[in-house]
């Protein structure tokens, strides 16, 4: 049975003398009243971390070594898999850290290490409504709860118009509370009185004068 070649993206890595493998689930310990001891939530996992240490030998050592210290320097993304991933293949990897050794009366021998991290690409951005993005609420098993919300909305409109119905109420109210207030006279009230007047004149004159005066002077 034939091994697995370890690969950076089409880099053959012939002569790796070893190689470590490390990643491990994400979780978070949520106290629980009553219960003994905490739960645990899985947040996913950390990311893919490969260790590999090797020799570049033959005539083209130099042209791999080469391939390797650019992908290193530029950080641009490379494809890893191997046998001791288990058949692994993951994009979106990046090399954070590599070594290089060359011995004097050694020509074309390079020693290297090579540390490879997984960088997945991030989630679209999250959208925003009404109820802080939980939009899809239904397919977290709580079904029929979207259109209970949609319910509690239509309430709060209802109620909301209710409540701006009574500040309008209450406010005539108050305006007919502040005219009841007011000493207003009776817009005849003159009339009447200038009327009595008449009534107790007795001479010609003292009634011309009198006519005069409730109209105005004309």
């Amino acid at each position: 049975m034939s091994r697995a070649m370890p690969m950076v993206d089409d880099l053959a890595l012939d002569y790796v003398t070893w190689i470590h493998h490390r990643t491990a689930p994400r979780a978070a310990s949520l106290p629980v009243a009553g219960l003994e001891g905490d739960a645990q939530q899985m947040l996913g996992r950390t990311s893919h971390d490969v260790q590999l240490a090797g020799v570049m030998v033959g005539d083209e050592a130099h042209d791999s070594l080469t391939q390797i210290q650019k992908k290193a320097a530029t950080g641009e993304e490379v494809t890893f898999h191997s046998d001791v991933t288990t058949a692994l293949e993951v994009e979106h990897m990046i090399v954070v850290e590599a070594q290089f050794a060359e011995t004097a009366g050694r020509p074309g021998h390079y020693e290297y290490f090579l540390n490879l991290r997984e960088s997945p690409p991030l989630p679209p951005p999250a959208e925003l409504d009404p109820f802080g993005g939980l939009g899809g609420i239904g397919e977290l098993g709580f079904e029929g709860l979207a259109d209970v919300l949609d319910d509690i909305s239509d309430l709060a409109n209802q109620v909301q118009g209710a409540i701006d119905a009574v500040n309008d109420a209450i406010s005539q109210l108050e305006a007919l509370t502040r005219l009841a207030d007011l000493s207003l006279e009776s817009p005849v009230a003159p009339i009447q009185a200038e009327g009595e007047k008449l009534a107790g004149i007795t001479g010609t004159a003292e009634a011309v004068v009198a006519l005069s005066d409730l109209l105005g002077g004309a």
